[in-house]
């Protein structure tokens, strides 16, 4: 899934909206900060694992085994793109 950046500013506002004592009745700024924090760093997590990563074919591979029974690795390092 490709990142949708409109989708975590959705998220972010409605953070800052749920954290006025009106919303939600706490009034103790550390609290309200570190619920802040917590529910960023969560939109924050979610919105860079849902990243698809695209990684260009014609990486050099070693490979050993039979033609029908192969094991191998990478060999050399590879560019991609996050999206």
């Amino acid at each position: 899934m490709a990142l949708d950046k409109q989708v975590l500013a959705d998220q972010f506002k409605s953070i800052f909206d749920g954290v006025s004592p009106e919303a939600n009745g706490e009034t103790d700024p550390d609290t309200l900060r570190q619920k802040v924090a917590n529910e960023l760093a969560d939109a924050i997590d979610i919105f860079v694992k849902s990243a698809t990563v695209t990684v260009a074919s014609g990486i050099t591979v070693s490979t050993t085994g039979t033609a029908t029974a192969q094991t191998g690795q990478t060999i050399n390092t590879g560019n991609g793109t996050i999206s």
